[in-house]
C-alpha cells in the first residue's frame, strides 16, 4: 500500500504532509518518546539529520497539527530546550480482525491507543455479501461512536482501515486464497470490495503477521515468531526486524506442515498436519498433549530460522496459557540441549491478549501511512 493512496482523499487530510521518509521517521521518534516529549537537538542526533531539517519538519508537523510543545527541558549550556511530543488524536486507524466465527475491531489514535472497540459473532461461511455486510456496519459504528461520523470519508482524523483474518492470501493485492474450509472465498478481492463500501483505503494480511507487525511495532526486536492457536494454528514471522512473508507471500502456513504421515486427515486435505493434531488433542481436553505438539513444531521453526523468541497468542492458548508456555518450553529446551547450546528460544505470551491481531491490523495503516515502516 503506497503513501499517496494511504493519504488520498478525505480521510486522515491532516495526515498528508508525511510527504517523506524523514517525515514519518520524526514522527515515529515522537511516538516513542511518548509524552515527556523530545527535544531538536535529540532528533536531530537520533536521525542523522541537521537541526535545520529538523526544525523545518517539525514545523510542518505542528502546522498540521501532528506535533506540540510539550514545555522546556535544562540543557548542559544554554538556553533550555524545547520538547515536542506527537499528538496522538490528530490520527485514527481501525483494525479489523475477521475470525471464523467472531470479529473484532478497534479504532486506535496515533499511539496505538484504543479509543473504541466492538467484538460480535460472524460466520465466513455466510457468503462474502452477508459477511461484508457485518463487518461494514461494525467498522462505521466504532468510528460514529469515538469520531460522532457514521461515513468514515467525514471523520478528517481517519487514515485508513487494516484488515487481518486467516490466510493463505496474497496481501500486496488483497486477495484471499483458499482458506481451509471455507472454499467459497478463494480469490475473492476482500481489500477491493471494503474500500468500495467504506470510501477510505484498506490494507489486507494474514491475521499472523498482522500481530507480527504490531508486536515489532510495539518494540519486539530481533527475530521472532508469533504462534496463534485459536481457530486454526499460523504463525507470523519477525526476522531481522522485519516481517517476512516470503515470495509468494505464504510464509507462516505453520499450521499445516506435516509431522505425522499417517495422521488424522485435516481440513486442508492432508493428513498429520500440526494444526489438526493440535486442535484434536484440545477437544479431548489433552491440553498438555496439545502444547507438546506445539512445541514440536516451533522447535521446528527455531532449528530452520534460529530465532529469538517464540510468543504465544489466539483464544486457545490465551484461555489457559501456562500449559503451553511450559510444553513449548520444554520441547525447546530439550532441543537446545542436544545442540550443546546453554539456553533454548524464549517463549512467551503476548501482552495485547487477544487484541493481538486487531492491534496489529491498525498498526499496518500507521506503519505505512504515518510511520513508514513500509509493511503495508
Amino acid at each position: 500500500m503506497s503513501e499517496d493512496r494511504v493519504n488520498s482523499g478525505r480521510a486522515g487530510a491532516n495526515l498528508g504532509v508525511v510527504r517523506s521518509h524523514n517525515s514519518a521517521l520524526v514522527l515515529s521518534l515522537l511516538r516513542g518518546a511518548g509524552a515527556d516529549g523530545i527535544s531538536r537537538l535529540e532528533l536531530a542526533e537520533r536521525t542523522g539529520l541537521t537541526p535545520q531539517a529538523v526544525s523545518k519538519i517539525t514545523g510542518r508537523l505542528r502546522e498540521a497539527g501532528l506535533a506540540a510543545e510539550a514545555g522546556r527541558r535544562a540543557s548542559t549550556g544554554g538556553k533550555p530546550r524545547t520538547v515536542l511530543r506527537l499528538v496522538p488524536e490528530a490520527g485514527h486507524a481501525v483494525g479489523v480482525q475477521m475470525d471464523r466465527d467472531a470479529l473484532r475491531v478497534v479504532l486506535v489514535r496515533l499511539d496505538g491507543a484504543v479509543v473504541g472497540e466492538r467484538r460480535e459473532e460472524l460466520d465466513l461461511g455466510a457468503g462474502a455479501e452477508t459477511v461484508l455486510g457485518v463487518v461494514v456496519a461494525a467498522v462505521r459504528e466504532t468510528v460514529r461512536s469515538c469520531l460522532g461520523s457514521g461515513e468514515l470519508t467525514e471523520a478528517g482524523s481517519l487514515l485508513g482501515v487494516g484488515v487481518a483474518l486467516p490466510g493463505p492470501l496474497d496481501h500486496a493485492r488483497g486477495v484471499l486464497h483458499r482458506l481451509t474450509g471455507f472454499p467459497g472465498w478463494d480469490g475473492f478481492p476482500l481489500r477491493d470490495a471494503l474500500r468500495g463500501r467504506l470510501g477510505v483505503p484498506v490494507v489486507v494480511d494474514k491475521d499472523t503477521n498482522a500481530a507480527a507487525v504490531g508486536l515489532a511495532a510495539g518494540g519486539e526486536g530481533g527475530s521472532f515468531a508469533y504462534l496463534h492457536l485459536g481457530t486454526g494454528l499460523g504463525a507470523g514471522l519477525v526476522i531481522g526486524g522485519r516481517v517476512h512473508r516470503g515470495a509468494r507471500t505464504g510464509a507462516g502456513e505453520f499450521g499445516h506442515q506435516v509431522v505425522q504421515l499417517d495422521g488424522p486427515r485435516c481440513e486442508c486435505g492432508d493428513r498429520g498436519c500440526l494444526e489438526v493434531l493440535c486442535l484434536s488433542a484440545v477437544a479431548r481436553g489433552e491440553v498438555e498433549t496439545a502444547a507438546r505438539v506445539l512445541g514440536v513444531g516451533a522447535g521446528n521453526l527455531v532449528g530452520l530460522l534460529d530465532i529469538d523468541r517464540v510468543l504465544l497468542g489466539g483464544r486457545t492458548v490465551l484461555g489457559d496459557p501456562s500449559p503451553f508456555v511450559r510444553g513449548v518450553s520444554e520441547v525447546l529446551e530439550a532441543r537446545a540441549r542436544r545442540e550443546g547450546l546453554r539456553e533454548g528460544a524464549a517463549v512467551g505470551v503476548v501482552r495485547q491478549g487477544e487484541r493481538v491481531v486487531s492491534l496489529g491490523a491498525a498498526e499496518m495503516v500507521l506503519g505505512v501511512g504515518v510511520f513508514g515502516r513500509g509493511e503495508g
